[in-house]
């Protein structure tokens, strides 16, 4: 066996560079210790409801005969009936005023009938709900309480990625913890089904895990940055990925809630999409940027400013519209009934609109007619004319070919095609026509409405 051998020179030089290392690295006692105090527990009790059934009135027992074998051995049985039992839950959250406001997430006390809050010198308080927000996630808390410990607010607009960040809460009712990480990305838009598209999201690698949300995270100031709010997992514990609401977006919230009791964001009513590279050659764009809209609700604010199908907002109020997820973060963050530029591509060309930014309704969901009353094509596909009274003019897809060029854009029977190359359709007369100006080897844009949805995909035309 080959022998190493150090000279005396080589480990004292070893030593000191362990040591200039261990000097860059940052230390989080003094951190944890003046900040501790003002991050609380939080236990939620709510009552569920389960329905509990005699096992005379099962299934395979409503036969009289079965009912008066067992009443005979067990007695006379309750009716079917509702069980109600409590629910407890816990989470964290932090101190925000001295008289008692605190902050923490949504979903670690909505629908609770008890909300507890634990202080680290063991005190306990029960908290009032001053006021909820599901699409942010955050909830403002009030407790009766004086001169209590608060944490110093921060900016996180300043944050940089790569920079150190610190979580304080209480994991599994591992009461008080912290851990460390950096921010991996900012203004982060989370595809998780809910509807928190209005947030921008901070990424960071800080362990978070069930107990930890609603808890502060904080910059190395000591200063909080964020409210530890979700993660990103397949086995219910932390992964490497979690996500924190900016305490900005969070204390306007809150401020809201503390004066009004709702939040009012900003609205455009459009539905929008990503610009893909194939749709940037259709449209004559360059680079694959920007809000692609494929729909415009009506009577919404972009309908009365102008804006059109097919439009991609590349700028709004100043801001770049780079992925398609930047505009409602954008838009929501604006106060309903302030008039903003858009800057969008039209027909190739960059074009300045004035639009007045509505606020968005409760439930801004979409309505819209689905009803759907030729010969075949290059794109593979059997039309008829749509119903003259429905919402949407066009042609109806009523027979694809699954290995043709319709069915692998991603179009389906039932569909309604509404626009070909920027041309709107209004019968099977006009779908002829634009197919035959279409140009073989290059993308083209097609207008497809399905269920009241309207979408714009792309395909290019092959020999």
């Amino acid at each position: 066996m080959r022998k190493i051998q150090f000279s005396s020179l080589a480990v004292i030089t070893l030593l000191l560079s362990c040591q200039l290392i261990s000097k860059d690295l940052p230390n989080f006692s003094d951190l944890a210790e003046e900040s501790t105090p003002a991050v609380v527990n939080i236990t939620s009790t709510k009552t569920i409801s389960k329905k509990q059934f005699s096992p005379f009135n099962q299934r395979g027992f409503q036969d009289p005969r079965y009912d008066e074998f067992f009443k005979r051995f067990f007695g006379e049985q309750a009716p079917n009936q509702q069980r109600q039992r409590p629910v407890k839950s816990t989470g964290s959250g932090f101190i925000i005023s001295k008289d008692g406001y605190l902050l923490t997430n949504n979903h670690v006390v909505e629908g609770a009938d008890e909300v507890i809050v634990s202080l680290g010198d063991r005190r306990e308080f029960k908290a009032e709900i001053v006021g909820l927000d599901a699409r942010s996630d955050v909830a403002l808390l009030k407790i009766e309480a004086e001169n209590l410990p608060i944490l110093k607010i921060g900016n996180s607009k300043k944050l940089k990625v790569g920079e150190w960040v610190v979580a304080i809460g209480s994991p599994f009712q591992l009461s008080f913890s912290v851990t460390a990480g950096i921010v991996s990305a900012k203004g982060r838009s989370i595809p998780n089904g809910s509807d928190t598209t209005y947030v921008p999201f901070l990424q960071t690698d800080v362990a978070i895990n069930p107990g930890n949300s609603g808890g502060p995270l904080f910059n190395l100031d000591g200063e909080v940055v964020g409210i530890n709010s979700q993660i990103y997992t397949r086995s219910g514990g932390y992964m490497g990925v979690s996500f924190s609401i900016p305490i900005d977006y969070a204390m306007d919230v809150a401020d809201q809630l503390k004066k009004k009791g709702y939040v009012a964001r900003g609205w455009l009513g459009v539905s929008i999409q990503e610009v893909t590279s194939e749709l940037a050659e259709a449209l004559d764009m360059e680079i694959p940027k920007g809000a692609l809209i494929s729909q415009i609700i009506k009577d919404s604010p972009a309908e009365e400013s102008g804006l059109k199908e097919e439009d991609v907002i590349l700028l709004f109020d100043g801001e770049e519209i780079f992925y398609s997820t930047d505009l409602p973060q954008t838009v929501g963050s604006i106060k309903p009934d302030s008039v903003v530029t858009a800057v969008v591509l039209r027909d190739g060309k960059k074009k300045n609109i004035k639009v007045k930014v509505g606020e968005l309704p409760k439930d801004p969901g979409l309505a819209f007619s689905s009803q759907t009353n030729s010969p075949r094509n290059v794109l593979g596909v059997i039309v008829e004319n749509q119903d003259p009274e429905a919402d949407i003019s066009g042609v109806v897809v009523t027979e694809l070919d699954l290995t043709g060029l319709a069915a692998m854009a991603g179009i389906i029977k039932g569909d309604v095609i509404y626009s070909i190359g920027g041309t709107r359709l209004k019968n099977v007369e006009g779908f002829k026509n634009a197919l035959q100006k279409l140009e073989y080897g290059k993308y083209t844009r097609i207008g497809v409405s399905r269920d009241g949805n309207q979408r714009i995909l792309s395909l290019k035309l092959t020999k």
